[in-house]
């Protein structure tokens, strides 16, 4: 339900601070597609049949003194201050988060700006600390989570990069951490699973098969180096000669070593 700047006030005060769940502003925007007012475009989306196109904001309304004006970040008629941070291409209005727009994403980020820098491959911004130490995939920013199916180029949830190159929402990686390791897309290991390697090694180790199994191999490709081998078969897993990951499925029937048969 679209919202008036009296409204709008009331809850603010109620609340202890100003605009909505997702911004503190002092403005209402005038949605250009349906000249209702909203306090951000996410409270418009959820409401309306239809999106608000931040790009083409034009005029706000003031929530003290209800003044309708063009987009800018202090009251024309009472100085009220809209936002601490105010983008005159997003026409986005905040308090200050260090937020900087990038020309080359096409919206703000939250900085501050100099911890990132544009991947112009992946076509978005990144941490400092993976320039020169990520995979890069042409555009991965242009496609949807594959956890929640949401966008994540404009999504205000951090991206969370894997050692694959996919990315998904830091809050739904968080969330796959607790049933999985692997990465949805591609089952490439998510993280580095080193140390839990080597502890199933030693698993694997004191796990001895019956002795019907003992001389049964199997094919396995391997998720993580795309490499093949034939090794033991183990109810436990079974670890690529080439990288020594776990995470492997079987290619092929399992067979008895003929020279033990």
């Amino acid at each position: 339900m679209a919202a008036t700047a009296g409204e709008d006030g009331v809850r603010s005060r109620e609340r202890g601070r100003r605009g909505c769940e997702h911004y503190d502003r002092g403005c209402l925007l005038k949605a250009p597609c349906c000249d209702k007012l909203y306090t951000c475009r996410l409270c418009h989306d959820s409401n309306e049949d239809h999106q608000l196109d931040r790009f083409k904001v034009k005029e706000v309304q003031c929530i003290n003194c209800e003044k309708i004006q063009h987009s800018q970040q202090t009251c024309e008629d009472c100085s009220t201050l809209f936002g601490e941070y105010y983008c005159n291409i997003c026409h986005l209005f905040d308090k200050d988060k260090k937020q900087y727009h990038c020309e080359s994403c096409g919206i703000c980020r939250i900085g501050p700006k100099e911890d990132f820098f544009h991947c112009l491959k992946c076509n978005l911004c990144l941490a400092m600390n993976l320039q020169g130490k990520h995979k890069c995939i042409e555009n991965v920013s242009r496609q949807n989570c594959p956890i929640c199916l949401e966008d994540i180029h404009t999504s205000r949830v951090v991206a969370h990069v894997l050692p694959c190159g996919h990315l998904l929402h830091r809050t739904c990686y968080e969330e796959m951490l607790k049933e999985g390791y692997r990465c949805p897309l591609c089952m490439h290991s998510a993280l580095d699973m080193t140390r839990y390697w080597r502890q199933l090694d030693n698993e694997v180790a004191q796990t001895p098969m019956p002795s019907e199994y003992q001389n049964v191999t199997v094919d396995i490709l391997c998720n993580d180096c795309n490499g093949r081998s034939t090794v033991q078969f183990h109810i436990l897993g079974m670890k690529c000669k080439i990288c020594e990951s776990y995470n492997t499925a079987q290619a092929g029937g399992r067979r008895v070593s003929l020279d033990q048969q």
